[in-house]
């Protein structure tokens, strides 16, 4: 497994739509593979694949919160099938939005279909954190952040934060 660098806002690939995968196979395992290990390294909770430059609609999380135990889920082409009509507010952030957090609203449960690590279609309800998670991760899929969801200012504000960022370090 190989710990891969994580694309930072701004950058174009991030507003990319992610392509369908049309088999999961030993590609698409190490993929994932890499993808949990970054997300671990990083840390962070979710991480879909093109915030690491490939634009496949796979996408990796664990929200374990016990020490030391790992409960890592695998989304290959997920799809979200039903979403409550009643919203809940987490403090999200993002690997791909370094250091920057913000309120967001979204469904409180989902029901999301998808391909599990040996390409089996399975079906979950989820609700919570697991809920608001999936949902963020699936919208790296679409191109969209959650810094979408914040009014143009305050995006904008937080773009010209990360850009300046990324200008300091590449002069490093």
């Amino acid at each position: 497994m190989t710990v891969k660098a994580i694309i930072t806002e701004p950058n174009k690939l991030l507003r990319q739509v992610s392509k369908s995968v049309d088999h999961v196979g030993k590609e698409e395992q190490k993929l994932m593979d890499d993808m949990l290990e970054t997300m671990y390294a990083a840390p962070g909770i979710g991480l879909a694949a093109i915030q690491i430059g490939v634009p496949k609609r796979i996408i990796v999380m664990d929200i374990s919160k016990e020490e030391g135990k790992k409960e890592p889920r695998y989304f290959v082409n997920p799809v979200i099938k039903n979403k409550d009509p009643i919203n809940v507010t987490y403090e999200e952030g993002c690997l791909s939005v370094p250091d920057q957090f913000a309120e967001i609203d979204r469904p409180s449960k989902c029901e999301v279909e998808y391909l599990d690590y040996n390409g089996k279609k399975q079906l979950l309800k989820a609700d919570g954190l697991l809920a608001t998670c999936i949902q963020h991760e699936m919208d790296h899929l679409e191109g969209i952040l959650f810094i979408d969801y914040l009014s143009k200012l305050k995006r904008s504000m937080i773009i010209k934060k990360l850009s300046k960022l990324k200008s300091n370090t590449a002069v490093l």
